[in-house]
C-alpha cells in the first residue's frame, strides 16, 4: 500500500469518527448528559479538522496545535470564515470545562446551539477535504 492510500485511508478513518462522535453527541444531549454532549462534539470536529490537515500533509499531537494551525492556515487566510474559527474556540474550552471543571454544567440551549454548530463545522471540513 502507498503512502498516498495510507494516508487517504485515515482521513477516511477520521471522518468516520467525526461522523460516529457527533452522532454520540446527540445521543448523550437526548440522555440530558450536556458535558458529555459537548465532549463528543468537540472530538467530532477535532477530528474532521484533524482530516483535513492530513490531507495537507500536516499533523499535530497536541490539541492546542491544531487550533493553532486552524486559525493560521484556515481562519487568518480566509478559508473558513472567522465565525467557525470562533465557535472551535468556543468548543475547545467549552470541552475543557465539561471534562475538568468541577461541578461543570450546561444548560440545554448551549449544547443543542453547539451540536448545530458543530454540524456546520464538520460540513464546512468535508467540502474543504471535497475541493482540495
Amino acid at each position: 500500500m502507498s503512502s498516498d492510500d495510507i494516508k487517504s485511508e485515515v482521513i477516511i478513518y477520521w471522518l468516520e469518527k467525526a461522523d460516529e462522535s457527533i452522532e454520540a453527541a446527540r445521543d448523550e444531549f437526548k440522555a440530558n448528559r450536556y458535558t458529555f454532549a459537548v465532549n463528543r462534539a468537540y472530538y467530532s470536529c477535532f477530528y474532521a479538522f484533524s482530516a483535513v490537515l492530513l490531507k495537507e500533509g500536516h499533523k499535530f499531537s497536541k490539541h492546542t496545535g491544531v487550533r493553532s494551525a486552524l486559525h493560521h492556515q484556515f481562519v487568518k487566510t480566509g478559508r473558513i470564515p472567522i465565525e467557525l474559527g470562533r465557535f472551535y474556540d468556543l468548543l475547545f474550552d467549552s470541552r475543557q470545562k465539561a471534562d475538568y471543571q468541577e461541578l461543570a454544567q450546561f444548560k440545554r440551549e448551549e449544547v443543542e446551539e453547539l451540536l448545530s454548530n458543530t454540524a456546520v463545522f464538520i460540513n464546512k471540513m468535508k467540502k474543504l477535504l471535497n475541493n482540495s
